[in-house]
């Protein structure tokens, strides 16, 4: 059994700048208006018979959402990245560009890039992690990140 949550109509949206180094036209800083479809297989169980409660997953996904919301997202294990520091200001440099930026303007992520693709794969981890803690029997899990509409990618997790 499946459940599918819509990202739009459950508001399970941020919006985030974020660059892609290197990249011919997504390499300057630029943002999206992002929302997040999320699908969950599973046994159904429980005292409801549920696979896992919309409410729960809705509300793990909004945590994950209001984190990267209105930050400039940073990934750290790029290649393309040198840190100089992270403390106060987030210093970095990417060829001949030089970034700094006030901490509390960024959120850093252990992704090796911030697109869509990488993005969601992040959700994934992140909200199976937190159903499993809750105790959720999930067989598999799929999150798109959607870059405004039309536009996305989808990372699948199947655990069967």
């Amino acid at each position: 059994m499946k459940i599918v949550i819509n990202g739009i109509h459950a508001n399970l949206r941020f919006a985030s700048a974020h660059m892609i180094p290197c990249h011919e036209f997504c390499g300057g800083i630029h943002g999206h208006s992002y929302h997040v479809d999320v699908t969950v297989e599973g046994e159904r169980g429980g005292e409801f018979g549920f696979v896992v409660d919309f409410k729960t997953v809705k509300g793990r996904v909004r945590e994950i959402c209001k984190k990267l919301d209105h930050k400039l997202l940073v990934p750290e294990n790029s290649k393309e990245i040198e840190f100089k520091n992270i403390d106060k200001y987030v210093e970095f440099s990417i060829k001949d560009k030089e970034y700094k930026i006030p901490r509390e303007d960024c959120c850093l992520l252990p992704l090796p890039s911030t697109s869509a693709e990488a993005l969601s794969e992040y959700f994934v981890e992140k909200l199976f992690q937190a159903l499993s803690r809750e105790g959720a029997d999930i067989q598999a899990m799929e999150i798109c990140v959607n870059e405004g509409i039309g536009q996305g990618a989808c990372f699948e997790k199947i655990v069967k």
